[in-house]
């Protein structure tokens, strides 16, 4: 039976996005950057086509999946067009082109960040996309399916003292702003122990909901410098007066997340893999300016990056 897209994702209303209560932060309130700069709208993913081969794939009697997606205020983050209903964002377009290769309906819903994961292991999704950095330590309980390289980069204010940061002692008596249930708060709690190791004061992370109130915090003073994803970064330096990106700290691969043990990965794979090949994959990337971010294959929970 022939299957389609029971909603597309520049057509989801606010209270279809409402169906689940946020939990991080990542929410449908647009940053400044968001507010004050045009997002990309270029429809790069409608001419996308089901791939019988590809969709074979797929689990029998897959036709419906449940997607939980959280909503930030930074592009290429998901966020929302000027008319506060319609979503977009590098994921979106990625999981949207992603379901027209496999031929399924797509049930859109909202969670925050933090608890996408553990509600994967629960049932109550059967894929997160929301730009899930794949670490060693998630992929004990989550498998995911590669479509991006990402990572963890550092920014502050114009006129900050701070350099280039490639060790987190450099950080030490700091006060760091970052969002909530993110890599970059686990990596920079399960560090804070250097600085004292080192017989100094240790930085202070402060997390955050949403991406706004981290920019908020960083201009206002309140935070010395922002640990966050790098084309995220990127993106809010070009489109925010009085910031600079500092550095990339370190590179992850990004993926779809799914239950440990899950039939979906396979399929998912060659549909990301089938986005490489007929050339979607680069017009995506080009419309969110993230073309340094591109893999060559995709990998279902490859090992975490190292540099």
């Amino acid at each position: 039976m022939r299957t389609h897209l029971l909603i597309s994702f520049a057509a989801i209303t606010s209270a279809t996005l409402l169906l689940t209560a946020c939990g991080s932060g990542e929410t449908g309130t647009a940053s400044v950057a968001a507010k004050s700069v045009k997002v990309p709208t270029t429809d790069v993913v409608s001419a996308v086509r089901k791939d019988d081969a590809v969709a074979k794939l797929l689990p029998a009697g897959t036709t419906r999946l449940t997607v939980a997606v959280s909503v930030g205020g930074t592009p290429p983050g998901t966020t929302y067009l000027s008319d506060g209903k319609t979503l977009t964002g590098q994921d979106v377009d990625f999981t949207k082109a992603v379901a027209r290769v496999l031929g399924i309906r797509l049930k859109v819903e909202q969670a925050g960040f933090e608890a996408i994961l553990p509600a994967l292991d629960s049932g109550k999704y059967d894929v997160g996309a929301s730009n899930f950095g794949v670490t060693d330590e998630r992929r004990k309980t989550i498998d995911f399916v590669t479509y991006i390289n990402d990572g963890q980069g550092f920014a502050t204010r114009k006129d900050s003292e701070l350099g280039k940061i490639t060790d987190l002692k450099q950080l030490c008596g700091l006060n760091v702003a970052t969002g909530a249930g993110t890599t970059f708060e686990a990596t920079l709690e399960d560090n804070k122990h250097l600085c004292t190791d080192a017989g100094k004061k240790a930085y202070q992370v402060q997390t955050y909901a949403e991406q706004s109130a981290i920019w908020s915090s960083l201009q206002q003073g309140r935070s010395d410098v922002v640990m966050s994803t790098i084309n995220g970064l990127r993106y809010a330096v070009a489109h925010q007066e009085g910031l600079k990106f500092l550095n990339e700290y370190h590179r992850l691969d990004v993926g779809f997340a799914f239950k440990k043990g899950t039939k979906l990965a396979p399929a998912f794979q060659a549909a990301v893999n089938k986005l490489l090949s007929d050339g979607t994959y680069d017009r995506i990337l080009k419309k969110w300016g993230t073309t340094g971010s591109a893999i060559t294959r995709s990998r279902i929970s490859p090992p975490e990056l190292k540099n």
